[in-house]
């Protein structure tokens, strides 16, 4: 046997058997979830790290996370395309808020159920810790995200289909619920400290669209949205000039607009509390329905809400620190 050929069979030999260890690693479990917030969960939960395969300790099965919304996408105007379909489609589990936030996927859920699971993670929340809509009273404000007790909930609920979904991870996926736990009731803690410092008379959010009520209920704060719950809705000149009477009365210096919502209504309260004498300014940018950039530190769930509480904070007469919660605001990843 000469030198080539022997080369030859090593080699063969040596492919055959790198195909057979992988044939022996277990397929990743893939979740596809409709929003990046969702996706930080279960990514969190799981010990995923974006679209390649993680695993968190003592699970066997790695867990393949995406989510189809990204940065500045908002959930109740979005379309799924061809693409999204077919990420759905090739799932293993299907993650959605429901609560009708996205509204444009009804039928799409209702095809993708017949073959595998769809969770709603805002419908584990008991009904009666739910808000409902201002416009509509028969049916939930979807923004359950804003208050992180009510996050905790849904992902207990995401844990458990997870659990559903891999069964031999119930021990390691229960271990990373209960340390994300953690870090939520953390993060809960540094916001009522934190919004608490604001001046009582203060204590009023105006947003582009009243997607802050859940938060306004667990710090005591008011909010008024320039429109209703859905983006879906417009806000009329009347609603307008109520709020720049709100504005104008209360003395509020700050109003917010909004990383998936446009501002045009934001500077038409503006301009309308101008003309009567009183100038009122952007406090920030909040994020409402979708997260920050995927690489920075507000592109995770702990990141986006200390973004908001730290920066409603400061805009409106508190004191919080300027790096936030972790010190990692504005700091990247």
């Amino acid at each position: 046997m000469n030198g080539v050929t022997r080369r030859g069979l090593i080699a063969g030999a040596g492919a055959l058997a790198a195909g057979g260890a992988l044939a022996q690693a277990p397929r990743p479990l893939r979740v596809v979830t409709t929003t990046a917030m969702l996706a930080d969960g279960v990514r969190a939960i799981t010990g995923a790290r974006g679209v390649v395969p993680g695993a968190a300790p003592g699970a066997a099965r790695p867990v393949q996370v995406s989510s189809l919304m990204g940065e500045g996408v908002d959930p109740h105007l979005y379309k799924p395309t061809r693409a999204d379909i077919a990420r759905l489609v090739g799932a293993d589990l299907v993650m959605a808020h429901g609560l009708q936030l996205e509204a444009q996927f009804r039928e799409t859920f209702e095809q993708i159920a017949r073959s595998k699971p769809v969770v709603y993670a805002g419908e584990q929340i008991p009904r009666e810790r739910l808000l409902a809509d201002e416009e509509f009273k028969d049916k939930p404000d979807p923004h359950v995200w804003m208050d992180p007790d009510l996050w905790a909930v849904a992902m207990a609920g995401v844990r458990d289909a997870l659990i559903a979904a891999d069964p031999p991870a119930r021990d390691a996926y229960g271990q990373g619920y209960e340390a994300y736990a953690a870090r939520l009731a953390e993060l809960q803690a540094y916001a009522r400290r934190i919004l608490a410092s604001v001046p009582a008379e203060r204590r009023v959010l105006v947003t582009a669209h009243d997607a802050f009520r859940y938060f306004a209920r667990a710090y005591a704060y008011e909010v008024e949205g320039i429109q209703g719950v859905s983006t879906e809705s417009e806000a009329g000149l009347k609603q307008i000039e109520a709020v720049v009477e709100r504005v104008v009365a209360a003395g509020i210096p700050a109003i917010f607009v909004e990383a998936s919502v446009s501002d045009r209504n934001v500077k038409a309260v503006m301009e309308g509390a101008s003309r009567r004498g009183h100038a009122v300014r952007v406090g920030a940018q909040l994020f409402s329905d979708s997260m920050g950039r995927a690489d920075a530190y507000e592109g995770t769930y702990l990141g986006m809400i200390d973004h908001n509480v730290t920066t409603i904070a400061r805009a409106l007469g508190g004191e919080a620190p300027e790096r936030g919660f972790q010190g990692r605001l504005g700091s990247g990843a």
